[in-house]
C-alpha cells in the first residue's frame, strides 16, 4: 500500500463529508479514496515553443499516473519565454518566475496534501523553480522534461534560437543582407521543444538526470519524439513505486548528488545559469553548496561534448550517441561521479549505469574520447578580485583569448550597450560594463544574450570582453563575465567602475580587478549614493525587496528571519 497520510488528511479527515464530496466532482469513486493523490505540475503553454507540446505528455503522465493506481489531479504552472522577451523590459521576470512557479507548486500541492508531484516543464525557469518546490515540500517527486527543440535548417548549416541573434550583429557588422537575416529568423526554430544547444534548458535536465531526479536518457530527447511520452509515462510509474517506498528528494538530493550534476555540466559544456539555479536548489534543501565548489570540480573535470554554443552539436546529436548515460558513464569510470548516490528509480547512479558502454561510438566526434576532451578542465570558472570580492562565472570555452586588459565602457542598463554595439561605437580591446542589470538592481537579473550575440556577429567575440551584474543566455559565449557580487544596486565595486578605468579580466588566475587604488575606491564608495527602486509596486518591487545576492543564488528566503 502506497503512503497516502498527507491525502488521508482530505479523503478521511474531520471535514471528510464535504472534502469527498468535493473530490467526487473532479472524478474519484468510492475506490478513489484510498489511493496517493499525485500533483502533476503542468507546465503547458502556447508563450514559447519550449511549452508548447507539453499537455500531451502530462496526459500520458495522467493515464500512467491511474494506471499505477494513484489518483493524479493536474494543476497549471506558468512560464515566460525567454529567447522572446529577451532584451526587453520583460526579462526583468524571468528569473522572478522561478520562484513563482516554485511558490506554485508548493501552494497547490501542500494546500490539497497532495502525496507526491510530477512536475512537467520545458522552459529555462519551469525547471529549477519545479526543483526548489519538490526540494521545499520533500515529498516524492520527479522531473519530466519537455523535450529539446529539433534543429533548424538553413543554407547547409543547423540553426538554433541563438543564430538569430547573431544574425541581428551580423546584419548590423554588414556581414550579411536583409534576406539572409529573415530567412534565418524563419527557420532558427522548426516546431516545439526547449533550445538545442545545450543551454540553459538542456543544461538543467542533463543535471536533473545526473542528479537522479529524472529518468536515465530522458533530458536529451526531442520534445516531438515518441520516446518523449513513453518517457513521460514511465515517469509516472516510477513515482508512484516512490510513493509506496517513501522515497524522498532528501535522500536523492545529497551532496553527492549536487557533486554530480556539477561534473556532468563541466562535461557537457552547460550553461553559466545552472550556477545560479543549483545553488538555490541546494539552499532549499539544505546542502551546502558554494561558488567554490564548482572551481574545485572544474578543475578535475574536462569538457567532453563539442556542443553549441561554443561548439557544433545540439542537444538531438548528443542523444543520438548515447545521451547523458555515456557521458556518466566516462565519469564514473575516471572517479568523477558518486556512482553510490541514490536515484528515484530505487537504483543508484552505478547500477543505472551498469550497461552503459564504456566509451562512446568511434564513429561519431559529439562525445570526445577521455583521452581526447575538448578542454583538459571545466568552462565554467569562478572569478574572483576587487570587482568582484563574493564572486562571478565566466564562461571560458571557445575562447581564445582567455585574458584581457583594456578600458571601462561602462552602461547603466543592457539597452545603452546594446545600442553602443550595434551603433559601431564598441572596439577591439574594450572591456564593456553593464550594471544595475543584477537580482536586485534590475530587479530580476536579466539575461545579456542580445549585446553579447551583437559582439559575436559584428566579430569582436575574441577581442571584447564583458562583464554584468545580470545574468547570459546559455546561448551566450565570449569572454563574458556574469553574476558579479556584491551587485551595483548594494554597492558592490561593480558600481564604482568609470569610463576609460582599465579592467583585467583573466579566466586562467580567475581573476576580476580593477585597476584603481583602494584610497581612490574608497573616495568613490562615499561619494556613491544607492538608487531608488525602479519599481515600488508589484511582482518586482517584492522580489527586489526580498531576493538575495547572485552568489547565494537568488533565493527569495535566505534572511526573512
Amino acid at each position: 500500500m502506497a503512503d497516502n497520510r498527507r491525502s488521508q488528511v482530505i479523503t478521511q479527515g474531520v471535514q471528510r463529508s464535504p472534502n469527498r464530496a468535493m473530490l467526487r466532482a473532479v472524478g474519484f469513486g468510492d475506490e478513489d479514496f484510498t489511493k496517493p493523490i499525485v500533483g502533476l505540475a503542468n507546465g503547458y503553454s502556447t508563450i514559447t515553443p519550449c511549452n508548447m507540446g507539453i499537455n500531451s505528455l502530462a496526459l500520458r503522465a495522467e493515464a500512467g499516473l491511474k494506471s499505477a493506481g494513484a489518483m493524479p489531479q493536474m494543476f497549471g504552472t506558468i512560464t515566460v519565454s525567454d529567447g522572446i522577451s529577451m532584451g526587453t523590459e520583460g526579462m526583468k521576470y524571468s528569473l522572478v518566475s522561478r520562484d513563482v512557479i516554485a511558490d506554485s507548486i508548493e501552494t497547490a500541492c501542500n494546500a490539497q496534501s497532495m502525496d507526491a508531484v510530477l512536475a512537467i516543464g520545458g522552459c529555462d525557469k519551469n525547471m529549477p523553480g519545479a526543483m526548489i518546490a519538490i526540494a521545499r515540500m520533500n515529498i516524492p517527486g520527479i522531473f519530466v522534461y519537455g523535450g529539446t527543440i529539433k534543429p533548424g535548417h538553413y543554407n547547409g548549416q543547423d540553426l538554433t534560437v541563438v543564430s538569430a541573434f547573431e544574425a541581428v550583429g551580423q546584419h548590423s557588422a554588414g556581414k550579411i543582407d536583409d534576406e539572409t537575416l529573415t530567412n534565418i529568423e524563419r527557420n532558427a526554430c522548426p516546431g516545439a521543444g526547449s533550445c538545442g544547444g545545450m543551454y540553459t534548458a538542456n543544461t538543467m535536465s542533463s543535471a536533473f538526470e545526473a542528479m537522479g531526479m529524472s529518468l536515465p536518457y530522458s533530458s536529451t530527447m526531442a520534445a516531438e519524439d515518441a520516446e518523449k511520452a513513453d518517457s513521460a509515462e514511465k515517469s509516472a510509474f516510477v513515482l508512484v513505486e516512490a510513493i509506496k517506498a517513501q522515497r524522498l528528494p532528501s535522500q536523492i538530493l545529497t551532496r553527492e548528488a549536487f557533486e554530480n550534476a556539477i561534473a556532468v555540466i563541466m562535461a557537457v559544456g552547460g550553461s553559466t545559469n545552472s550556477v545560479l539555479h543549483l545553488l538555490a536548489i541546494a539552499h532549499t534543501i539544505g546542502v551546502p553548496l558554494t561558488l567554490d565548489d564548482f572551481e574545485t570540480i572544474r578543475g578535475r573535470v574536462p569538457v567532453l561534448c563539442d556542443l553549441k554554443p561554443s561548439g557544433r552539436y545540439v542537444a538531438t546529436d548528443l542523444h543520438a550517441v548515447g545521451g547523458i548515460p555515456q557521458v556518466m558513464k566516462m565519469l564514473l569510470n575516471h572517479g568523477l561521479l558518486h556512482g553510490d548516490a541514490l536515484t528515484i528509480t530505487g537504483q543508484t547512479i552505478a547500477e543505472v549505469l551498469a550497461d552503459v558502454p564504456d566509451h562512446p561510438p568511434t564513429d561519431q566526434d559529439v562525445i570526445r574520447p577521455w583521452d581526447n576532451p575538448m578542454y583538459s578542465t571545466g568552462h565554467l570558472a569562478i572569478l574572483k578580485g576587487n570587482l568582484a570580492e563574493n564572486g562571478s562565472v565566466a564562461k571560458i570555452s571557445g575562447v581564445k583569448k582567455p585574458q584581457i586588459t583594456g578600458p571601462a565602457r561602462v552602461f547603466e542598463s543592457e539597452e545603452e550597450c546594446l545600442d553602443a554595439i550595434l551603433a559601431g561605437k564598441i572596439q577591439g580591446g574594450d572591456v564593456v560594463i553593464v550594471r544595475y542589470e543584477g537580482p536586485k538592481g534590475g530587479p530580476g537579473m536579466r539575461e545579456m544574450l542580445a549585446p553579447t550575440s551583437a559582439i559575436i556577429g559584428a566579430g569582436l567575440g575574441d577581442s571584447v570582453g564583458l562583464i554584468t551584474d545580470g545574468r547570459f543566455s546559455g546561448g551566450t559565449y565570449g569572454l563574458v563575465v556574469g553574476h558579479v557580487a556584491p551587485e551595483a544596486a548594494v554597492g558592490g565595486t561593480i558600481a564604482l567602475v568609470q569610463e576609460g578605468d582599465t579592467i583585467t579580466i583573466d579566466a586562467h588566475a580567475r581573476s576580476l580587478h580593477l585597476h584603481v587604488s583602494d584610497e581612490e575606491l574608497a573616495q568613490r564608495r562615499a561619494a556613491w549614493t544607492p538608487p531608488a527602486p525602479r519599481y515600488t509596486r508589484g511582482a518586482l518591487a517584492k522580489y527586489a525587496k526580498v531576493v538575495s545576492s547572485s552568489h547565494f543564488g537568488a533565493v527569495t528566503d535566505k534572511d526573512l528571519f
